[in-house]
């Protein structure tokens, strides 16, 4: 009598697993590819605390400085949720012209409908920072974290800056040792 119970069991739950994979592979959404060049283009809202930088606006790409890995977002891009890291953000413009922002950290929020939110606690031109003034807080990071007490508030702290400024070197294209 159980072997019976068992084997109905069994069968009425190869049945049902048998459905609900049928039914996963109709409802499964397929990874959507990039577009072509020019094949559309993505709304952008970018946004700091103080101030909104884009709003809605229409562009070809943005190129995220994700925490696992730098990527591009384009128009019809998969909805995928990013921490960003300190590091370089780049928007590129329906003429070609490209726009590019350090930003110290943050997350981007890509939607379906080809829709891209970045936050950032802050965001600069890449063009506004000045190398020698980088170099120069790069520098003094490195001594503030050397004379610090370990594991102190300050020792983070002093860290922090440390990698923020050499990420923004980096974004300037120099070698910060």
């Amino acid at each position: 009598h159980s072997t019976f119970l068992q084997h109905a069991d069994s069968t009425m739950m190869l049945s049902h697993l048998r459905h609900a994979a049928t039914r996963t592979a109709t409802l499964t959404r397929s990874f959507s590819t990039p577009a072509a060049a020019g094949a559309g283009l993505m709304k952008l809202n970018f946004n700091l605390p103080q101030e909104t930088l884009y709003d809605a606006t229409h562009v070809r790409s943005v190129v995220v400085p994700g925490a696992m890995g730098e990527y591009e977002v384009t128009a019809d891009h998969v909805p995928i949720v990013a921490e960003l890291k300190a590091g370089m953000l780049t928007i590129k413009h329906e003429d070609g012209g490209d726009e590019k922002y350090f930003v110290p950290g943050g997350f981007s929020l890509t939607h379906e409908g080809s829709t891209t939110d970045i936050v950032c606690p802050e965001a600069v031109k890449l063009d506004d920072l000045d190398p020698a003034v980088v170099t120069a807080n790069y520098e003094a990071a490195k001594v503030a974290a050397s004379s610090a007490e370990s594991g102190s508030a300050a020792a983070a702290e002093a860290m922090i800056e440390v990698e923020v400024n050499k990420a923004m070197g980096a974004a300037l294209g120099m070698s910060m040792a």
